[in-house]
């Protein structure tokens, strides 16, 4: 079967019991992502870097389509947590990187006062598939060198 579209566990994740994210129901635009492993997110400092909560998985797809990523909605009023870049974008040349093999990771701020625990297997995001389209007088050849935030390096 030619491979399309899909979710597989990253390296160093191959025996960490990574469930593939899975839409819940049939009409369900986003794959639901889970946390590869425990971790505290810290409250809100200025200055404050996001903490990076691993998936353990890594998505292929079609040259002109990208995986987004975005918050569940529960999650700022119930944890308080936003993704500190609104909404994630997974290219498709990020998948098997040499960095980092593609691992995608979510970057959130918890806007609580306390800390917030996040357990592994405990779902903390979306992932949707989409589809883009280029100008007509696009002149794009860079190649992708590295993992996390390579794009612009």
């Amino acid at each position: 079967m030619e491979k399309v579209r899909g979710f597989e566990v990253a390296k160093g994740f191959e025996d960490k019991n990574i469930n593939l994210p899975i839409r819940k129901t049939k009409y369900s635009a986003g794959y639901d992502v889970e946390a590869a492993e425990d971790c505290t997110i810290p409250p809100f400092k200025p200055g404050q870097k996001p903490t990076l909560v691993k998936t353990g998985i890594k998505v292929y797809c079609m040259p002109d389509e990208f995986l987004m990523l975005c918050n569940r909605s529960s999650n700022p009023g119930k944890k308080g947590l936003v993704l500190a870049n609104s909404v994630g974008i997974i290219d498709c040349d990020y998948y098997g990187n040499v960095e980092n093999d593609g691992h995608i990771m979510y970057a959130f701020y918890n806007f609580k006062d306390e800390p917030v625990e996040i357990k592994k297997g405990d779902a903390i995001g979306q992932a949707i598939f989409m589809k883009y389209f280029t100008s007509d007088d696009d002149k794009a050849e860079g190649e992708r060198k590295g993992g996390f935030g390579s794009t612009s390096r």
